[in-house]
């Protein structure tokens, strides 16, 4: 086992932070404010190589590994967890494309995705159909060389702005097997969006429902074969889980180096708080909880790359263990901070608010418990 990164991932990391640093914390708090989701900076991430981390290098793509983009993600969530959160969604839907689209798709959208001059949405989760992906109701009824789409995305990051939706939709039997994935383009008749939700947090990214009504998709937009979605979109939710995991694990990160520097500056009862042990003691707790989470994470990423049959059970214990943990670093850093911390002028609350919801997605904790637990019990 090697726990040194080669001289390759150190790169990439220092790039990742350094972009963070450059072009995402400075920002993060206007964005938040103001509800902008800042489609030029994505671009720019782009540039980098971000848009299509693991996607391959014929189409624009880096080609790198699922362990490269964890270090990625964590970097970037260190200057905005909520805009890396997206490029993620963006990279599972470029990866979704590459991996089971025909050659043709390939040409036809990657090479826009990957420089993000087109920008994608992932829509499973359903207003009746959340953990219970596989119950989804969105249909699509063939007709001659086109499906008809009828139904309703909910939480879809990107929605409104996004490009291309990758929908997983029903076109056949009842529960997993009759679940297909179609790619369907913004301008698309029948395709409308709903208001902007008001959230605690994420507000770099829009979220909306997407409506189908009478929505008429090219069957040359289908990825795959009818009823191979499902597995798809629960593919996808692996290496998701490793990256929300990431972005957690970053967020986290930035709130510890935010904390050690309060710590030190600020003086009640005439010593800093970092002299009492109350506060040592939780800083301890706060960067082995870190480090903790960082190792499954990584370890999840390489089951992943090495196709290690037991993926998806580390990749569900990674996800459940650095978002929970994520969340707590980031409340126990704003404690530290006292009534400072829950003021918009220091960026806690943010990363607080930010982080809340990777306990939700991807898959809940609760779900990725029962994941473990049908492993373990098998």
């Amino acid at each position: 086992m090697h726990f040194e990164l080669t001289e390759e991932q150190a790169l990439i990391q220092d790039a990742a932070r350094k972009f963070a640093d450059d072009r995402l914390k400075p920002h993060a708090a206007e964005w938040d404010e103001n509800k902008h989701f800042p489609v030029d900076v994505l671009k720019e991430s782009a540039a980098m190589g971000f848009a299509g981390i693991y996607t391959r290098d014929d189409v624009g793509g880096s080609g790198m590994s699922r362990v490269d983009a964890a270090l990625i993600f964590e970097q970037l969530s260190r200057g905005c967890v909520s805009t890396a959160a997206f490029i993620s969604i963006h990279n599972m839907v470029s990866w979704m494309i590459d991996s089971w689209g025909s050659e043709e798709q390939r040409q036809r959208w990657l090479p826009d995705l990957t420089a993000m001059n087109t920008i994608a949405s992932y829509c499973l989760t359903e207003p009746g159909a959340g953990s219970d992906a596989a119950n989804l109701r969105t249909k699509a009824v063939r007709d001659g060389d086109h499906y008809v789409l009828n139904g309703s995305k909910a939480f879809i990051s990107g929605a409104g702005t996004s490009d291309l939706y990758a929908v997983m939709c029903r076109t056949g039997e009842d529960g997993p097997k009759g679940i297909s994935t179609i790619i369907v383009e913004k301008d698309t008749p029948g395709l409308s969006f709903g208001a902007n939700e008001r959230k605690m947090g994420w507000n770099s990214q829009p979220t909306r429902v997407v409506t189908f009504e009478d929505c008429r998709v090219p069957v040359e937009n289908r990825i795959g074969e009818e009823g191979q979605g499902f597995g798809f979109a629960m593919q996808g939710l692996n290496g998701g889980r490793i990256n929300i995991g990431a972005c957690s694990l970053g967020g986290a990160a930035e709130a510890v180096d935010l904390a050690i520097e309060y710590a030190k500056g600020r003086s009640q009862f005439g010593r800093h708080i970092a002299d009492f042990q109350a506060t040592q003691f939780k800083l301890a707790d706060m960067v082995t909880e870190l480090d903790a989470s960082r190792m499954m994470l990584l370890r999840a990423a390489d089951a992943v790359d090495r196709k290690d049959p037991q993926a998806a059970k580390y990749c569900a214990m990674a996800k459940r263990f650095s978002t929970d943990l994520g969340s707590k670093i980031a409340n126990d850093a704003l404690q530290i901070h006292g009534g400072y911390g829950y003021l918009k002028d220091y960026p806690l609350e943010r990363i607080v608010r930010d982080l809340r919801v990777h306990q939700i997605l991807e898959g809940t904790n609760e779900i990725m418990r029962v994941i473990i637990a049908k492993d373990v019990l098998r």
